[in-house]
This record gives structure tokens, C-alpha cells and sequence, in this order.
């Protein structure tokens, strides 16, 4: 077994293509296949099985593929230890709920870092997917929150998968609205002024429980009758301005990214919501992962 196997089945399980893997790790398709084949015979396992729609991984090789990626990890670090970082490509991936600062600091990152080659990863995704990718060892760092309804069913899954959450910041909530919405005009929004908009919610696919939730507060919290799901932080913010819809959220918005068109407004409940990073139990932050953990408390305070 080498590194470069290694390598080779992480490129795989990310396409979940052959073809786009050999491309991505810059060898044929065949010499790929073979090598692949070599560690399954090594390992006496099967990690992917192959069929004309494609790559599936094999329930041993989710296991297999868990520890590849510590083992990459541990070898970057200690590249980056002994070598200074020069050579290779810059490897790093963070997965997060939908948060501009979580962006803004990926950014900054990629700006120190960066150089001439990398390979960075930014997953803007659901909840269960960004504990799912850390524990796998896809990304790094993950950027979740934790409430009073979700906190005791979250942490207990953060310990079931070996990671650790630590917390950037505690805030009251707050109501995202377009500067249009007549609401905007109000210093503090109450639960019952909502009711008139549509309530805009990031979709959670099977994981649909409110423990999974990105807001807070569910439609089903309060009296909600107009409620649309979406996927991503771009047709959440269009919404917001064509439909004068609003989101709860926890207050923090870059201007920078978003423009001047979305405002944050104090929502009139006592519940707050704590905004951390996750990361592995155990494992050793990268200097991109340190790097991007200061970042994102720069754009947090």
C-alpha cells in the first residue's frame, strides 16, 4: 500500500468516476483501475464497485476510505513540518451551513496560501453531510451551530463520530430581510409581524428532522403558513428580495459578498444559537486549518 494508492481511491470516491479520477491524479484510466485493484487484492477488500452507471462505495470501503483520508492528512502535515509546504499541491476542504464568513475566511485562506497550485474545497451543504464529510476526513473543518432543541441529539452524533465542536460565538437571532421588506423599517421583529412573508429554509433532503434544521426556528415553532425550501445561499437571498421572503439566521452578513440589499434584524424570542468549527478528535490541525479557524473568528467578532 502506498501513498499514491491512497491518493488514487480518495480522487475515486470524490468523482465517484473513473475516468474524471484518472484526470484529476493525471494518469491513464487503466494504469488507475489497476492500481486500485492492487490494494483491493493487498487489503482483501472490495472498496468500489463498478458498473456501466458508474462508481459506488462498498460499505467496507466507506470504512477503508475514513482512514486513506486521516493517513493523506497526517502526511501533509508533516510535509508542511519538514518541508515548509514547498512542493506538491495545496490540499484543504471545509464543509459548512450557509455562512458568508465562513466564505469570507475560505477566501483569506486561499490568499495566503494558495500559490501557484492548490486544490481547495468549499462545500456550502447540509447538516448531516458537513458531519459526515469531517468524521470521513473529506473536509477538515466543519462550520455548524448548535441550539437548545438541536444541541443534545447534535452532540451526541459529533461524539458517536469522533469529533469535537468548539464554539466561535453565541448570539440572539435575527431575521434576514431584503431592505425593500416593510419590515426593514422595524428595530426589533416580533414572530407575528412573519406571519404576512414566506419563511425561506434550507432544504435537508433525508435528514429533514428540525435536530438537522439551519434555522433555529422551524416553520412548525411558530405560525408559519408560507414556507419555501431551497439548496443554496444564492436563490435563498433572490427570494429574499423578489418575494420580500426572510430567513432566521444567526445576524452575521458580509457586504462584501452579499451587497447592501440584505439587512439583519433582531427577532423578539430568548432563544440564541451558537455558531462553532468541527474538526477530528484527535487529529492535528493543518496550518490551513489554523489559519482559516483564526480567519473565521476575525469575521465573527
Amino acid at each position: 500500500m502506498t501513498l499514491q494508492q491512497l491518493k488514487y481511491v480518495v480522487a475515486v470516491a470524490d468523482t465517484r468516476n473513473i475516468t474524471e479520477a484518472a484526470k484529476r491524479v493525471f494518469i491513464s484510466q487503466p494504469s488507475l483501475t489497476a492500481s486500485i485493484q492492487e490494494l483491493e487484492n493487498e487489503m482483501n477488500i472490495v472498496i468500489f464497485n463498478r458498473s456501466n452507471k458508474g462508481v459506488t462505495i462498498t460499505n467496507e470501503g466507506d470504512e477503508f476510505l475514513s482512514y486513506a483520508r486521516q493517513v493523506l492528512e497526517q502526511a501533509s502535515l508533516l510535509e508542511d513540518r519538514y518541508k515548509g509546504g514547498a512542493g506538491g499541491n495545496t490540499i484543504f476542504s471545509v464543509s459548512c451551513q450557509h455562512y458568508s464568513f465562513a466564505v469570507n475566511a475560505f477566501v483569506d485562506v486561499i490568499r495566503e496560501f494558495g500559490g501557484d497550485s492548490y486544490d481547495f474545497t468549499l462545500r456550502e451543504t447540509q447538516t448531516n453531510e458537513i458531519i459526515d464529510d469531517v468524521a470521513k476526513m473529506k473536509s477538515e473543518v466543519g462550520v455548524l451551530y448548535l441550539c437548545g432543541k438541536n444541541e443534545k441529539v447534535l452532540r451526541k452524533l459529533l461524539k458517536k463520530s469522533n469529533l469535537v465542536f468548539e464554539p466561535l460565538f453565541s448570539t440572539p437571532l435575527h431575521v434576514f430581510l431584503s431592505v425593500r421588506n416593510p419590515l426593514a423599517q422595524k428595530e426589533r421583529i416580533s414572530l407575528s409581524d412573519l406571519s404576512p412573508y414566506p419563511y425561506l429554509t434550507y432544504e435537508q433532503g433525508d435528514f429533514n428532522s428540525f435536530y438537522y434544521a439551519e434555522e433555529p426556528l422551524t416553520a412548525i415553532d411558530f405560525d408559519c403558513p408560507r414556507n419555501i425550501k431551497v439548496r443554496d445561499r444564492a436563490t435563498l437571498f433572490n427570494l429574499l428580495i423578489g418575494l420580500n421572503g426572510y430567513t432566521i439566521c444567526s445576524g452575521v452578513i458580509s457586504t462584501e459578498l452579499n451587497g447592501q440589499n440584505i439587512i439583519a434584524r433582531p427577532l423578539a424570542v430568548s432563544d440564541q444559537m451558537t455558531v462553532g468549527v468541527v474538526t477530528r478528535k484527535g487529529v492535528p490541525l493543518s496550518r490551513y486549518g489554523t489559519a482559516y479557524i483564526s480567519a473565521i473568528r476575525r469575521y465573527c467578532m
